[in-house]
């Protein structure tokens, strides 16, 4: 008979994976979080005896309630206040909530525009990607994990895949240059230049920002150069004094947080065609920057970050 200490330390052992199945699967840490507890309890009450592989096993079980989850999921994004976007989860300067991130396709399997992407594909399509790409299981091990045959789990993740590469966007800027371009940007909106915001934005740019009816932020994308920088200078002017905008890592990418006297307002993703700026990505939902703000509580506030 397994002891409840045992017990404790298996699922211990296999909860960085676990995590990052689900919240690859769900978007949401907090959700995430949520699947992890229901896995907990149905692991403590299994005949573990019967129980070949714990790894399989648990895998099986976030895998299967992270699909039940995005079935709900569905219907309560269809009612969400504004535009939806994935919750941010800090990464580096010490953090590992989403595991090792030293690969470049491990980064990219949490990046934010991957993972709004993936808000598209069904509930088998998305668990059959990321158990493949991410997790680098066989198309055997991704039917036993999703319960379907090989040759459809094939077909789920072949799919899948092509959907994603037709919609993700060019992010060609040199990393080493990231950071000059995000400084002229933040100048130029925080200066209220808006013919100089202008000139680093994309005709064809794209703002998106999650409220989620908790903060005031555009409800519907915005786009074209001119009425994106209109509307950046007008969110910092509404933002107030006080905020101070610091240079981080989120999702294995480098980010803003954006950071006023009591508590994290907005972590903001930039992507750059070339030198121009092509998408902004705003999560202002107070509710999905609890974990940023925890996170930054660990490392000892934004002096942490390191970056």
């Amino acid at each position: 008979m397994i002891s409840a200490t045992e017990k404790l330390a298996i699922f211990q052992e296999h909860r960085g994976r676990m995590f990052g199945i689900a919240y690859r699967m769900l978007g949401s840490a907090t959700e995430a979080d949520e699947v992890l507890q229901d896995a907990w309890l149905r692991w403590q009450s299994v005949d573990h005896e019967h129980v070949v592989e714990p790894a399989a096993f648990l895998a099986k079980t976030v895998t299967n309630l992270c699909l039940n989850q995005l079935t709900s999921a569905r219907a309560r994004r269809e009612t969400y206040v504004g535009e939806w976007l994935p919750e941010p989860v800090l990464t580096g300067a010490g953090l590992d909530d989403l595991g090792p991130l030293d690969e470049v396709a491990q980064r990219e399997s949490v990046s934010f525009a991957l993972l709004t992407v993936m808000e598209k594909l069904s509930p088998a399509e998305r668990a059959a990607y990321v158990l493949r790409e991410a997790f680098a299981y066989s198309h055997r091990e991704v039917a036993d994990l999703i319960g379907t045959t090989e040759a459809n789990a094939r077909q789920l993740h072949s799919r899948a895949r092509k959907r994603v590469a037709a919609d993700q966007q060019p992010h060609a800027v040199d990393p080493s240059q990231w950071r000059t371009f995000v400084e002229r940007f933040l100048a130029a909106a925080q200066l209220g230049d808006i013919a100089g915001l202008e000139s680093l934005l994309a005709a064809d740019v794209v703002s998106r920002a999650d409220g989620g009816g908790k903060v005031n932020a555009a409800r519907r994308p915005v786009e074209g150069s001119g009425r994106v920088a209109r509307y950046l200078v007008g969110v910092l002017e509404r933002f107030g004094a006080g905020i101070v905008a610091y240079f981080a890592h989120a999702n294995g990418e480098p980010a803003i947080v954006a950071v006023g006297p009591d508590r994290v307002r907005a972590v903001l993703f930039l992507a750059f065609d070339g030198d121009r700026l092509s998408s902004l990505e705003i999560a202002m939902n107070p509710d999905k920057l609890s974990r940023v703000d925890d996170q930054l509580s660990r490392i000892g506030g934004v002096s942490g970050l390191g970056w």
